[in-house]
C-alpha cells in the first residue's frame, strides 16, 4: 500500500514512521510511505504558502495553488486520483471500521494542514474525506497523518508478524480487548486466572470473549450498542451492572 502525505514538515512525519513495525513493513516493501514537502510547490520565490485570510481573522491560511500543486504530482504519477484524506477537527471521528475501509485501497493521500486551515476552493477540489483523530485542535495535520498511517497499515495483509492480531485486539467487533497475562505465574502477590492455565482452548475462548465485554460495558459503553451480542450476554451486563 502506497501512503503519499502532502506536509509542510516532512522530517517530522518520516522520522515518526521509519520506526518499529511500519519502518520494518516499509523495508520488506509492504508499505510505501512518502511526505511531499508542499513547500516545493509554491511560487513564491519565498517558499511562501500561506497569506491572510479574506474577510479578516487572526493568523494565516495556506494558499490553494501549492497544496493543489503537490496534490497533482501524486495524481500525476499513480495515473488516476486516489482517495485524498484532509486532516482536520471538522472531520468524522476515525474508527476501526474506517481504517479496515481505507486499508482497501492502494494508493492514499493525506493532507496535513496548518496555520489556520487551508484554502477552501482547494479543499472542494482534491478532498474526498474529512477526517479527525478527536474533538480537540493540534497545530497540524502531521500527528493525525501518523495516526492513520499506523492504524490502516496494521490492517495490510504481512504487516503484523501474527496474522491473527490484527483482527483480535481492541474494538473488534465493538469489544475492547480482554486483560491478558504473561509469566510469571504469579507477580506482586497477584496470580494469572487459572482459566488460562487449564489448557482448555473454549473455555478460554468463552473466558475473554465474557472479559471483553465487561471491560466494554465498564469503560466504553457507547460501543456496545453496535457490538453484536447474545440475548443471554446482555442480560448479564444488566445484571453486573445491577451488582456494581
Amino acid at each position: 500500500m502506497n501512503f503519499y502525505i502532502l506536509t509542510l514538515f516532512p522530517d517530522m512525519v518520516m522520522q515518526g514512521l521509519n520506526t518499529s513495525i511500519i519502518g520494518r513493513a516499509s523495508e520488506k516493501g509492504l508499505l510505501h510511505i512518502e511526505a511531499i514537502n508542499i513547500r516545493d510547490y509554491t511560487k513564491d520565490k519565498h517558499k511562501k504558502v500561506d497569506d491572510y485570510p479574506y474577510g479578516g481573522g487572526a493568523g494565516m491560511l495556506m494558499q490553494a495553488q501549492p497544496v493543489y500543486d503537490a496534490w497533482k504530482s501524486v495524481v500525476d504519477r499513480v495515473g488516476y486520483q486516489p482517495r485524498c484524506v484532509y486532516l482536520t477537527p471538522q472531520g468524522s471521528v476515525f474508527h476501526q471500521t474506517q481504517a479496515k475501509s481505507l486499508a482497501q485501497e492502494k494508493d492514499l493521500i493525506l493532507l496535513c494542514g496548518h496555520y489556520e486551515g487551508i484554502d477552501e476552493r482547494v479543499l472542494e477540489e482534491i478532498v474526498t474525506d474529512y477526517v479527525s483523530i478527536g474533538d480537540y485542535v493540534l497545530t497540524g495535520g502531521e500527528l493525525p497523518a501518523m495516526v492513520l498511517v499506523d492504524a490502516i497499515s496494521r490492517m495490510v495483509p504481512g504487516v503484523l508478524t501474527n496474522d491473527e492480531s490484527g483482527c483480535t485486539e481492541s474494538l473488534e467487533g465493538n469489544l475492547l480487548e480482554y486483560p491478558q497475562y504473561s509469566r510469571p505465574e504469579e507477580w506482586n502477590g497477584k496470580k494469572v486466572p487459572a482459566i488460562l492455565l487449564s489448557g482448555d482452548h473454549a473455555k478460554v475462548d468463552a473466558w475473554r470473549r465474557q472479559q471483553s465485554i465487561l471491560r466494554t460495558a465498564e469503560r466504553r459503553p457507547d460501543l456496545l450498542e453496535k457490538a453484536q451480542l447474545t440475548e443471554k450476554e446482555r442480560i448479564q451486563i444488566q445484571k453486573n451492572l445491577q451488582e456494581n
